[in-house]
């Protein structure tokens, strides 16, 4: 069987990748995060294009070398911890706050400002309307690479890049002074409003949707999966990296027409208004839309793949399951979903990034099975910590770890658990096991 696919097909499936990564909170996070930094932009950026970038594209490598799959990544915990860390991160992608925040944020910038009189039958309505949109998408799981790839990612892209040229061509102000953190810690704080995209969470899902896409391209020979699964994850970064620099820019120009703002949202709408006048708000609503559509159709379909690989519901009756409690969440409002999602992230980004990091080094590992354990374990309770400081607990106690203070209390616990796990001799039973073999 032919594993070679055309070049468009590849480009088609970063596309898809792309796509599905750049969502709300990739376009509202970036704006507010450049205006804070002001002149730090370059420090604060750099953290962030870390974990909203560098680290899903290492997330996907990872799944790549590891076999395609959250099984493959996992083999090493118990099962039942992988099938619950699996099922959390899938609800916090899904249906309790990354999902529904997609259609929030479509309608807050993408359909709001066309309403007078805007109020609460207006977002159920378009509630609805989105995300049956998005199920329909999903409900053809084996043609989103042609339906996404090389129709919908295309027209969002021409309209990121008129954004982007507008932007360097046409400042909309000076840079402004840092604030806050932004002031002293300009790297970590970019590092940790990385968090807020969610993305490393996605990669670990979407990898495996990338590798459904492929095999209904007929790629199933592990080598070349790998191989194109790698490629898509460089392509959908370098989309990335372009749309995050110019969102970081426009927030950092934006003091002649979006000072004093008190979200990324407002900050976009303002600077693209200036830039295209009257007709800058279709020129919004047409990127916002696209944007969120797609990683509402990602999203959707991903979950629905792994809740139907662990019950004996089909894939098309989660679609519904999950598109419909979607569609209910997104009624709770924008704000409180930002904020009540917030310690959700402190707590598992972490035993995301670890996962990431053991995957890398488990070859070299001596006692995989303990390794896999003792860090997970580690990072989790240090994550709960800084999880425990942002949701407004006192853990002033625990102030002398290492980087408490910028909220990356696990970092060193957990490397420091890594490291201690190459000191770990194998067990007895898996010596006999290797003799034998």
């Amino acid at each position: 069987m032919n594993q070679t696919l055309k070049l468009t097909d590849i480009i088609a499936v970063g596309f898809m990748l792309f796509a599905f990564f750049l969502g709300a909170g990739n376009i509202i996070f970036p704006p507010f995060a450049g205006q804070l930094a002001g002149d730090n932009l370059l420090p604060a950026m750099s953290g962030f294009l870390f974990t909203a970038v560098g680290l899903p594209l290492i997330t996907i490598i990872a799944i790549a070398l590891a076999g395609g799959s959250w099984e493959h990544m996992t083999k090493d915990l118990p099962k039942r911890a992988a099938i619950l860390m699996a099922v959390l991160i899938f609800i916090i992608i899904g249906p309790a706050f990354a999902a529904p925040r997609t259609g929030l944020v479509a309608y807050e910038m993408a359909v709001k400002p066309f309403i007078v009189d805007a109020g609460q039958f207006h977002l159920t309505t378009f509630s609805i309307i989105f995300f049956a949109v998005a199920m329909l998408f999903a409900w053809f799981q084996g043609r989103l690479i042609d339906m996404i790839g090389k129709i919908l990612t295309p027209v969002l892209f021409i309209g990121l890049i008129t954004l982007a040229v507008g932007v360097f061509l046409y400042p909309q102000g000076e840079l402004l002074a840092a604030q806050g953190e932004y002031l002293e810690y300009p790297l970590q704080k970019g590092f940790l409003e990385g968090y807020n995209t969610m993305d490393t969470f996605a990669s670990l899902m979407f990898g495996v949707l990338v590798v459904d896409a492929l095999r209904s391209k007929g790629i199933t020979d592990s080598a070349a999966t790998t191989k194109y699964l790698i490629s898509a994850a460089f392509i959908a970064a370098a989309g990335l990296a372009f749309v995050y620099i110019s969102l970081f820019y426009l927030g950092a120009t934006s003091s002649a027409v979006a000072a004093g703002a008190d979200n990324g949202g407002a900050i976009l709408s303002a600077y693209v208004q200036a830039l295209f006048g009257p007709y800058g708000q279709l020129v919004l609503s047409t990127i916002v839309l696209l944007a969120c559509l797609t990683t509402a159709i990602g999203l959707i379909s991903a979950c629905s793949d792994y809740f139907k690989s662990i019950s004996s519901v089909p894939y098309k009756a989660w679609v519904i399951i999950v598109g419909s409690a979607c569609a209910v969440v997104a009624n709770v409002g924008l704000s409180q979903l930002i904020s009540l999602s917030v310690p959700v992230l402190f707590a598992l980004y972490p035993v995301a990034i670890a996962l990431v990091a053991l995957t890398f080094v488990r070859s070299f590992l001596p006692n995989p099975k303990v390794a896999y354990r003792v860090v997970i374990l580690v990072s989790l309770v240090f994550a709960m910590v800084d999880a425990a400081k942002v949701a407004g607990f006192d853990v002033s106690a625990l102030s002398a770890l290492p980087l408490f203070e910028v909220g990356m209390g696990w970092l060193i616990p957990t490397a420091l658990a890594i490291v201690c796990m190459f000191f770990v001799s194998k067990s007895n039973e898996q010596v006999l096991v290797e003799e034998t073999a």
